[in-house]
């Protein structure tokens, strides 16, 4: 897959600095094809025949091709290297077994989202050239170790000693102020589902009250939790399983 950065941007609050590029789609223009006879005179002594074939004209329709890019479905070599690319620059996904799964594409939403690019999840010309030229995020934070929820990009970062280890896509309060500003730390959890007054919570860790961070079957690319953070349920094991995340972790929640 062929990377190509056509124009500089950087994308302020997270520190990440991109290129992206407009890409053009195909340009399909249906043609219209016109075939003429010209007209056939045969005369003979006595009588005087004319036989005319009017132009006939035949549209011809050509099928509007399919947005460029990839996608979840998408298999193969190409999807490898994309999430060698996403996994290097510190995006979770899981392992790069060439399959772009829904986990895959809420990586691509999430870079989508720091480099300033429409978050659909599709990896087109524009997300290509970003990819290429693409450095890792920077955390706001300088030193230790701490969770970092980014409500203007909607996005987690782990951050350890100033450097971006992991980024999640998230989903926040979608009402200003149900996500609560500032610093926490991680002062409860539940290894499986919690249903609390904010619904029923995927293996939650709390840091502010009834607000934690979660895994929910539906993380879209705009804030619409009622407070909590929500992430997948794959990346929610994963925050479990890789000890980024136990009772007293700091939590820096800012715009």
């Amino acid at each position: 897959m062929a990377l190509t950065a056509v124009a500089l941007v950087m994308g302020a609050a997270a520190g990440i600095l991109v290129v992206a590029g407009r890409g053009r789609r195909p340009l399909v223009v249906s043609s219209e094809t016109t075939t003429t006879t010209a007209a056939t005179t045969t005369t003979t002594a006595a009588t005087t025949a004319t036989t005319a074939t009017a132009p006939s004209t035949g549209p011809t329709t050509t099928a509007p091709a399919p947005p460029a890019g990839l996608r979840t479905g998408a298999t193969g070599p190409e999807v490898t290297r994309l999430q060698q690319r996403l996994a290097g620059l510190g995006f979770w996904l899981g392992a790069a077994d060439g399959v772009f799964s829904a986990v895959t594409a809420h990586a691509v939403v999430a870079f989508q989202k720091l480099a300033g690019l429409p978050p659909d999840g599709i990896v087109g010309p524009d997300t290509s050239a970003a990819l290429e030229a693409a450095g890792p995020p920077r955390p706001r934070s300088s030193a230790g170790h701490e969770l970092e929820i980014d409500l203007t990009h909607q996005v987690l970062i782990v951050a350890d000693g100033g450097a971006a280890t992991a980024v999640l896509d998230v989903s926040t309060g979608r009402v200003a102020g149900t996500t609560p500003t500032g610093r926490f730390t991680v002062t409860r959890q539940v290894d499986g589902y919690d249903h609390s007054p904010l619904g029923v919570l995927y293996r939650p860790k709390y840091f502010y009250r009834g607000v934690a961070v979660h895994g929910y079957p539906s993380v879209p690319p705009t804030p619409a939790s009622h407070g909590c953070v929500r992430t997948i349920d794959a990346a929610m094991d994963w925050l479990w399983s890789s000890g980024a995340a136990p009772i007293g972790t700091a939590v820096w929640v800012y715009r």
